[in-house]
């Protein structure tokens, strides 16, 4: 069976850049890449907000769209 496109917003862990996927050929492939909410209309201040309440950054300043 065959699992349908997870659409959302990525993070990066590694460069801490974060990718709207709201479409099959904008969701990132690789294991640096992990699904932050599957909301894909959220400002990036509840994004860096999101990011650090998970622990994924340790800066949510760092945090920045790709």
């Amino acid at each position: 069976m065959q699992q349908r496109p997870a659409f959302g917003i990525y993070l990066n862990k590694e460069t801490s850049k974060v990718r709207r996927a709201n479409s099959p050929s904008a969701i990132p492939s690789g294991a640096d890449w992990a699904i932050l909410t599957p909301e894909v209309n959220m400002t990036l201040l509840k994004i860096r907000e999101l990011a650090r309440e998970k622990g994924l950054v340790t800066d949510a300043g760092s945090v920045k769209w790709q």
